[in-house]
C-alpha cells in the first residue's frame, strides 16, 4: 500500500467514525422524544436502528485490525487508530443505552409520574456532551473536549436530585413504585451516557497529545 493509500485509508476510518456518531445521536434524541411524549411508534422505530450500528461498529473494527496488522502504524497514527477503536466502544455503548430508553414507553402506561423538567435538563447536558465530544474528535480539538466533560458534573448534580424525589415520592405512594421506577432506570442510563461521553472526551486528548487523562 502507498502512503498514499495509506492516509485515504486512516481518513476513511475517521469519517466511518463520525458516521457512527451521527447514528448515535439520531438514536439517541429519537429515544428522548419517544419517551417524553410517551410516543411508541417512534421508540419502535428507533429500536429498529440498532442493526445499522451493529453493522458500522463491525466495519469499524475491521478496518482498524487491517490497519494494525499489514501497515504498523506508529505514532500519532496509531493513537488515531487506537482512539477509533474505543471511541467505537463508546458509541456502542450510549446506543445500547438509548435503546433502554427506547423500550420505555411501551412500559408506562398511566403517564409519568412527574414532570420530566430535570430528567430533561439531563438529557440535553448528555445531548450536548455527545455533540460535542464528537466535533472535538473531528477537530482533535482538546479544549472543546474538556468543555463538553465538564458538562458531566450537572449531569450527576441533576440525577441525585431526580433520584432522591423519586423515592420519596414512591415511599408516600406506592402505587407509582412501578413507573417511577422505570424512570429511576431512564435517569441512571442517562447519567451513563454522559459517563461514556467523558470517556469520548478523554480519548480525543489522548489522541491530539498523546496524555492519558480522567475527566469525569
Amino acid at each position: 500500500m502507498t502512503r498514499e493509500q495509506y492516509v485515504k485509508q486512516l481518513d476513511l476510518l475517521k469519517e466511518s467514525v463520525l458516521s457512527l456518531g451521527e447514528m448515535v445521536e439520531l438514536i439517541f434524541r429519537d429515544s428522548m422524544t419517544s419517551v417524553i411524549n410517551l410516543d411508541v411508534k417512534l421508540a419502535e422505530k428507533t429500536l429498529a436502528l440498532e442493526p445499522e450500528v451493529d453493522k458500522l461498529e463491525e466495519d469499524i473494527e475491521a478496518s482498524v485490525f487491517d490497519l494494525l496488522a499489514l501497515q504498523q502504524p506508529m505514532a500519532s497514527d496509531l493513537r488515531l487508530v487506537v482512539s477509533t477503536l474505543k471511541i467505537t466502544a463508546d458509541l456502542r455503548r450510549i446506543v445500547g443505552l438509548s435503546i433502554n430508553i427506547a423500550k420505555i414507553p411501551g412500559r408506562m402506561e398511566g403517564g409519568h409520574v412527574k414532570p420530566l423538567i430535570d430528567t430533561k435538563k439531563m438529557a440535553d447536558a448528555a445531548a450536548f456532551m455527545l455533540e460535542n465530544s464528537l466535533k472535538a474528535f473531528e477537530a482533535q480539538d482538546v479544549e472543546l473536549a474538556r468543555t463538553a466533560a465538564k458538562r458531566d458534573e450537572e449531569v450527576d448534580k441533576l440525577f441525585y436530585a431526580v433520584w432522591v424525589e423519586l423515592i420519596e415520592m414512591m415511599a408516600k405512594d406506592t402505587s407509582i413504585i412501578s413507573r417511577a421506577t422505570n424512570l429511576l432506570f431512564l435517569i441512571r442510563y442517562l447519567e451513563r451516557i454522559a459517563d461514556h461521553c467523558c470517556n469520548i472526551c478523554e480519548s480525543v486528548v489522548y489522541l491530539a497529545t498523546a496524555e492519558r487523562v480522567k475527566l469525569n
